[in-house]
């Protein structure tokens, strides 16, 4: 049995979609759904039994956990960039994630989790995932921070040589819907051409980028599970990982891609930066990728233009547009 927790998110439904990709269906998700529209990630999807995210912490605090389990994707956390309350960030993606990993490697237990390019903050320092340069990382929001915390307690602890963490870059891909302002660009610009015709993205606050010249490392979401799926199997690789690309592309770019993908004219409009992203915008990322290529496990495969493509024509065009 496969656990996937955060299992009705963006990236845990595209896990499960993976495992299921390969007749796999003994699978544990493990959520919470609370009044959101996440559920809908899980109605196309085959598994065994869904837990919530409070009762699954609840027994493998008190090891009462019953079955035996094959491995763990820990993708459970909560993704707001804008998340305000820190308190709530550190116990649910640090504390949280700490009682899995201990769990998970107490039982011998293969597990993946997921940290976040977000760690990199302004990317002052470069995007290089050598654990040793943790300690200089200064994230830029409290989101990055509880994803750091983490990062830095398995360095110290020595424990990340056991187990896989992957900082995600920029992911795009179905089943993001329900994310409201943190969708991907991609699935909020494709809103807006459907709707006027035109896409809005943000003016460059620094002059050393264009309109629209801002750069992200932009990776699609069916090559992130097949990342995590090779890594899940190939069990003599840990560490701590980037997870993108490798090459960063402006956010013009991307909505040519969306434009090409949608067949329409391009028309793009710039908006100032809302004053609350000012000092908190990234305008560059670019994944290293070296350390994980060094390890044979496969780089995702689709250039920008394949990834859009295929999430705007085989899902958000459709009429059920989940994996």
């Amino acid at each position: 049995m496969y656990i996937v927790t955060g299992g009705a998110g963006m990236i845990g439904s595209a896990v499960i979609w993976k495992l299921n990709n390969l007749g796999i269906t003994d699978i544990l998700v493990v959520d919470h759904l609370g009044s959101s529209e996440k559920w809908k990630n899980l109605v196309n999807r085959v598994f065994t039994d869904y837990m919530p995210r409070e009762t699954f912490l609840e027994k493998i605090e008190h090891g009462s956990f019953p079955h035996d389990v094959d491995g763990i994707f820990h993708m459970g956390a909560c993704s707001s960039t804008t998340e305000r309350n820190t308190d709530f960030l550190l116990r649910n993606n640090t504390e949280y994630t700490k009682t899995v990993i201990r769990y998970a490697l107490s039982k011998n237990i293969r597990i993946i989790n997921a940290s976040s390019a977000a760690t990199y903050g302004n990317g002052a320092g470069g995007f290089d995932d050598d654990p040793t340069k943790l300690e200089t990382l200064r994230p830029l929001n409290a989101y990055g921070y509880s994803k750091h915390l983490v990062d830095l307690w398995a360095h110290r602890s020595g424990l990340q040589d056991s187990f896989i963490s992957l900082k995600f870059f920029n992911v795009y891909g179905p089943n993001e819907y329900h994310k409201g302002d943190m969708r991907s660009v991609v699935a909020k610009a494709f809103e807006q051409a459907t709707t006027s015709g035109k896409i809005s993205l943000f003016a460059s606050d620094t002059p050393e980028y264009t309109n629209g010249g801002q750069m992200r490392d932009f990776v699609y979401l069916k090559d992130c599970a097949d990342t995590l799926w090779w890594l899940m199997e190939n069990k003599s690789v840990n560490g701590l990982f980037n997870l993108g690309t490798g090459t960063a592309r402006t956010w013009n770019s991307l909505i040519k891609a969306l434009f090409a993908a949608m067949n329409q004219p391009e028309v793009i409009e710039y908006v100032p930066l809302p004053k609350h992203l000012s000092g908190k915008y990234q305008n560059f990322t670019e994944a290293s990728m070296t350390r994980l290529a060094g390890t044979g496990c496969p780089l995702p495969a689709s250039d920008l233009e394949q990834g859009v493509a295929d999430y705007v024509q085989q899902y958000l065009m459709r009429d059920d547009p989940h994996l």
